[in-house]
């Protein structure tokens, strides 16, 4: 592989790596990880510290995302800007900065998608929104989401290695959202309202 690829792909996981969901209430002086669910991410910072600090996460974390696509397309390729916006998805997740203890990765993979095929990402984040408000379950939303990206990509045109690594990171969505998918399943998971 050209190294300014793999270079490209390392720079995505340490661009992810950098967690807004624990950087924000670190700066208003809470620790994520003791609060509600302890997932880092823009749910659990909604439920315990308000709007203004969950807005800034979700921006922060669709930003990195964006950013390491950016990286990875610039370098190279559609396909390395995928790769690149994977790298970020699974450094949000496992965040070498963090103990390796992040997020379910879907802004991350949200924003890559919004840099490679701005249309589908905007339409993507849009349909995220318009799930949450009707039926007050981020998890379902984001499992949708995953669900629909491969294939939207295909709309637009993507194929090869472009899919595949989309593809990747749609599967990791869906492995962090895997306790979410149980209660779904049973009917007990919470609103975004609820702890």
């Amino acid at each position: 592989m050209d190294p300014w690829a793999i270079a490209a792909i390392g720079a995505g996981y340490l661009i992810g790596s950098v967690d807004f969901g624990v950087i924000v209430p670190r700066l208003l002086g809470a620790d994520i990880y003791r609060l509600g669910s302890g997932n880092p991410g823009t749910t659990n910072v909604l439920r315990n510290l308000g709007r203004g600090a969950a807005a800034i996460v979700l921006l922060g974390d669709l930003l990195k995302g964006l950013a390491a696509a950016a990286v990875g397309d610039a370098v190279g390729s559609d396909a390395l800007g995928f790769a690149a916006g994977f790298a970020a998805g699974v450094g949000h997740c496992y965040p070498v900065w963090h103990r390796f203890r992040g997020g379910k990765g879907v802004a991350t993979v949200g924003g890559a998608v919004v840099w490679m095929e701005p249309l589908l990402g905007a339409a993507l984040i849009a349909a995220w929104g318009i799930i949450v408000a009707v039926l007050r379950k981020a998890s379902l939303a984001s499992l949708l989401l995953a669900a629909a990206l491969v294939p939207g990509l295909l709309a637009a045109g993507q194929r090869g290695w472009s899919l595949v690594w989309a593809g990747a990171a749609a599967l990791l969505v869906v492995y962090r959202h895997r306790g979410n998918i149980t209660r779904l399943v049973s009917g007990s998971e919470h609103t975004i309202e609820e702890p």
